[in-house]
């Protein structure tokens, strides 16, 4: 079946429907991970985003319940150049392309994804619509420069738990992380779900913490109240200056000096909390192999990263340190 992409700056693609039938719509940002093609469906942080992946050939591996980050897809939409044929892996239990279509994923493939990514790197990531079958690409531009913008949204509340529970790992689980040192004694761990992946919480099992996630909105009093080692605050998607709600808690987490720490949307609402202030990169930071230094001692570490929003080093006040850059 046909497909097309769209660009509300008028550009278009088209190539065939590789999921479900119908349309996705979107932020159209682009992911240069080589694999982890299953993690980064799964992952609540590119809630309202299509994506991109600038890899040439996905889906050779097949899709597996272990490499899940949560419980179905959270993309808008799916772009890749080229659909494997064969999904070869003992691991695998589906084949990509039935795994969105039964999650309803519209995606395209036989697109030429380095001329996408050459249009969202110099013009920035944008607003756009995939459609299968026979449709005008005009109406689809046109539908793509109507939706709403990331900027100014709280995509938090679509991702986030409905209710607090105790993380339980999956018992005698092969494939779980191995620390590199245990934590001395159990510790108590509170964690904000903003759109969290289920690695972090496997991390943290692995390390010998008990984690407890609680909804993105619940009051900080509630979480001291549980006297927790540490609190942390998840990833997750969408505009970290539009979520009043977590910088509030987040205030108020750091006034009653438990320990607290974030990543990405986190680490956004902490600096937020602090006095910073945050703003939309062109085109983002997706993939797994961005470079971060350490400025003490000047080691590169290779991260994986998955954001679109960036905290202002310089407006953060006097007593705060960055560390790494």
């Amino acid at each position: 079946m046909k497909a097309t992409l769209a660009l509300e700056n008028g550009t278009w693609f088209e190539g065939e429907a590789a999921g479900a039938p119908g349309e996705g719509a979107g932020e159209v940002v682009f992911n240069t991970s080589m694999t982890g093609y299953q993690e980064i469906l799964t992952d609540p942080s590119y809630a309202g985003q299509i994506v991109t992946m600038t890899a040439p050939e996905i889906g050779n591996y097949g899709v597996g319940p272990d490499d899940a980050e949560s419980r179905a897809p959270q993309v808008a939409g799916f772009v890749i150049r080229e659909e494997s044929p064969v999904a070869s892996n003992w691991r695998s239990n589906s084949s990509l392309r039935d795994y969105l279509v039964r999650h309803g994923v519209v995606a395209i493939s036989g697109v030429d994804t380095r001329a996408l990514t050459r249009v969202l790197r110099s013009a920035g990531v944008m607003r756009g619509v995939i459609a299968t079958g026979d449709v005008d690409p005009k109406d689809l531009v046109d539908k793509a420069g109507r939706l709403p913008s990331m900027e100014g949204a709280d995509l938090v509340r679509g991702v986030t738990c409905d209710a607090a529970f105790d993380w339980v790992p999956v018992p005698d689980d092969e494939f779980a992380p191995v620390p590199e040192r245990l934590a001395r004694r159990r510790l108590r761990i509170a964690a904000y779900d903003f759109g969290m992946k289920w690695n972090i919480l496997r991390r943290f099992t692995a390390h010998g913490c008990d984690v407890r996630v609680y909804p993105a909105t619940t009051p900080a009093s509630e979480l001291l109240a549980s006297n927790p080692d540490g609190v942390f605050l998840s990833n997750g998607p969408g505009d970290p200056a539009a979520l009043d709600y977590a910088i509030d808690n987040a205030k108020q987490l750091i006034d009653s000096q438990v320990p607290v720490f974030g990543i990405c949307l986190g680490h956004q609402i902490l600096s937020l909390a602090l006095g910073g202030s945050t703003y939309k990169l062109k085109f983002g930071h997706r993939g797994a192999n961005h470079p971060v230094k350490e400025l003490e001692t000047g080691k590169v570490e290779i991260t994986s990263q998955n954001h679109g929003f960036a905290v202002d080093a310089g407006s953060l006040p006097k007593g705060v340190k960055i560390t790494h850059l």
